[in-house]
């Protein structure tokens, strides 16, 4: 393994943000006493067993672009991470890049990359992991693994995946479903696109990705404009409208409304984002039912001129709110 050397001979990088994945908890603590981002990329990987065998031959980089639980995620982490992507996924001689992450918001930078590497022809591939790297159940060597044999294996894709317990995730479709459990990760209805089968070590692919929806911004945006405020609000039973009163007075630039079933608001906000739109705001809405998006007419009787996000949860209907104000 090299660590922030550039080799000219095939090769997959790994670039580390932190999360649990690389996080300790004191000796003859429990797990849940870790402390997230503790550990570099490349002490990580140097306890991977089985790791060159999963590269097949290549040569294994690691860089730190990052050390940050991932509940702290924010833009300047995913502007550094993106302009390494950029600058790895040039190189003629890379496969792949595996980025390790914190699980909390995995979906959230998962889907960020999805829509602004649209156009990328090599794999990248964010791993992340429900157990510190000191636990005695550790899930994180095994996921670092799999994701390394991901961006290797044959045949040849691309695009953004998540791989976790043996799975590999569409980077649109992935969401955590559960707050502890080793299995934290799934894809509603579409399921997983590929699994592993541990026992000839390779993946199985079910279905390809989905192609994302290309972003109408440039890297220079990304890189150097304000990000626009953009909040999420949650309809529900006695709901007020205060807070969008008052992120209005503030400047918001766009709300994503959490509705009730197949996007219905209570009348409190609806009224409340009525003005907030007329006022300039933009307002989308999304279901906060997990296992189905909005039908993008809504009910017959709704009047409400809000955008769908379709299928899309709360944290991707922001991220995908704010990349289309910052396209103008």
């Amino acid at each position: 393994m090299q660590n922030n050397l550039q080799s000219k001979s095939p090769c997959v990088v790994v670039l580390g943000t932190g999360g649990t994945i690389a996080g300790t908890a004191p000796a003859g603590a429990p797990d849940h006493r870790y402390v997230a981002a503790q550990l570099g990329v490349a002490e990580l990987l140097a306890g991977v067993a089985g790791l060159a065998e999963a590269a097949r031959g290549r040569a294994v980089e690691a860089e730190q672009v990052a050390q940050v639980d991932s509940k702290d995620m924010d833009f300047p982490v995913w502007r550094a991470l993106l302009a390494r992507l950029d600058a790895h996924l040039a190189r003629p001689e890379v496969a792949g890049v595996v980025i390790t992450h914190g699980t909390d918001t995995l979906e959230e930078t998962a889907y960020f990359l999805h829509r602004v590497l649209h156009d990328a022809t090599k794999p990248v591939v964010l791993t992340a992991a429900m157990r510190p790297a000191t636990s005695a159940e550790a899930d994180g060597p095994r996921h670092l693994r799999q994701a390394v044999g991901a961006v290797v294996a044959e045949p040849r894709w691309h695009g953004v995946a998540v791989v976790l317990q043996g799975e590999v995730h569409d980077a649109a479709t992935v969401r955590k479903v559960h707050p502890r459990a080793l299995r934290a990760f799934a894809s509603g209805e579409v399921g997983p696109a590929a699994r592993w089968h541990d026992e000839d070590a390779t993946w199985r692919w079910q279905r390809p990705l989905a192609v994302p929806t290309p972003w109408a911004g440039s890297r220079a945006t990304l890189a150097q404009a304000a990000w626009p405020w953009v909040e999420v609000l949650h309809s529900h039973a006695g709901a007020r409208a205060d807070a969008v009163t008052s992120w209005c007075a503030a400047g918001v630039a766009g709300i994503v409304v959490v509705a009730t079933g197949n996007g219905t608001v209570h009348h409190a906000l609806q009224a409340a984002l009525q003005q907030a739109q007329a006022a300039g705001v933009r307002v989308v809405r999304c279901t906060r039912c997990p296992e189905a998006g909005l039908l993008e007419a809504g009910r017959d009787d709704d009047e409400t001129p809000w955008c769908a996000a379709s299928a899309l949860p709360p944290a991707q209907a922001r991220i995908a709110l704010m990349l289309a104000l910052m396209a103008g």
